[in-house]
């Protein structure tokens, strides 16, 4: 019986690889829900799911979906006992996207605000040198081996590779802050620059709160804050030249954490339209849609917990300190 000497072992797959051509959208998106150190990441076969979480009062999620990468495969079922999760440092991460040539929007935001003979349009607009601009050959390619190994990031461009291993930890399994899809007292349509502009309007008081105010009747939408050099607000009239859709079943005003909400003011520049949701139990949602190269879109999403539930469980624990 003939054999073949010396033949090696076929080479096992890894558990998860995808290639992309640019790390521009797959930084921006991911840019937006840094308010977190670290992420929880989760493998699906439509895409990557990476949720943020502050201290259970804000949530943050960014999906990147498969359509974004020129190559796509993960070998497991779409099981959610079977789809691979894990913890990183999104620090590092957006770290090692940044080596293939992404830039910081907020940076460049800032600069270009600080420029007043520069447009608002422009402003939004990225560098006439960047990589992308020019049409630099290069990809990026994230492989998981296998579950408990770090995420390689590989970089090339130009003939150079650089790998990045980050490394990847027990998932905490976090919970989702609920919010009762089923119960929305108001929904709301909007231009997410509209909500931009509101949060530039009112940071000046130096706000510790932030009230919005949902209602049948004018002001219809109202954000509201208050701080140590004065009280602001900002009105929405219900309009289609301004709010694209306008429910509201019952009033709802509710106080949370302006620099919680604020946290997402980077969705906030680099989306299209924004969802405004609350529920019965007072839980604001901000459904954000980004438009990416190639006509598609993704959505990035934020939970806030609003001011009184979140002094309902100081008290609570309170008492019980005092037991």
């Amino acid at each position: 019986m003939a054999s073949v000497a010396g033949s090696a072992p076929p080479q096992q797959q890894p558990l998860f690889r995808a290639v992309a051509s640019s790390t521009r959208q797959i930084y921006q998106l991911l840019k937006c829900i840094s308010f977190s150190p670290k992420v929880h990441v989760e493998l699906t076969q439509d895409g990557i799911r990476f949720s943020a979480d502050h201290a259970r009062v804000m949530q943050g999620m960014a999906f990147l979906d498969k359509g974004l990468f020129t190559t796509y495969t993960l070998n497991c079922d779409n099981e959610d006992d079977s789809r691979p999760q894990f913890q990183m440092n999104l620090a590092a991460l957006l770290e090692a996207l940044q080596i293939f040539g992404a830039t910081d929007i907020a940076a460049r935001a800032a600069k270009a605000d600080a420029e007043p003979y520069r447009s608002n349009l422009r402003n939004y607009r990225p560098d006439a040198f960047s990589h992308q601009t020019l049409g630099m050959p290069g990809t990026c390619c994230l492989v998981y081996e296998e579950n408990g190994s770090p995420l390689s990031v590989i970089l090339e461009e130009s003939g150079i590779k650089t790998q990045c291993n980050m490394v990847t930890y027990t998932p905490e399994s976090p919970e989702d802050i609920p919010f009762n899809r089923a119960d929305l007292s108001f929904k709301i349509i909007m231009q997410a620059r509209w909500l931009l502009d509101s949060l530039s309007e009112l940071a000046p008081m130096s706000p510790a709160r932030i009230t919005i105010s949902a209602l049948p009747n004018a002001p219809f939408l109202r954000l509201s804050s208050s701080g140590a050099l004065g009280s602001a607000s900002v009105d929405f009239s219900n309009g289609r030249d301004l709010l694209e859709t306008f429910s509201v079943r019952d009033r709802w005003v509710q106080g949370f954490k302006f620099d919680l909400v604020k946290s997402a003011s980077e969705a906030m520049r680099i989306a299209s339209k924004v969802s405004f949701r609350g529920d019965g139990q007072g839980v604001l949602s901000l459904q954000f849609m980004v438009e990416v190269e190639g006509g598609a879109v993704s959505f990035l999403d934020f939970r806030f917990v609003p001011y009184i539930t979140q002094e309902d469980e100081e008290s609570d624990s309170g008492g019980d300190e005092d037991d």
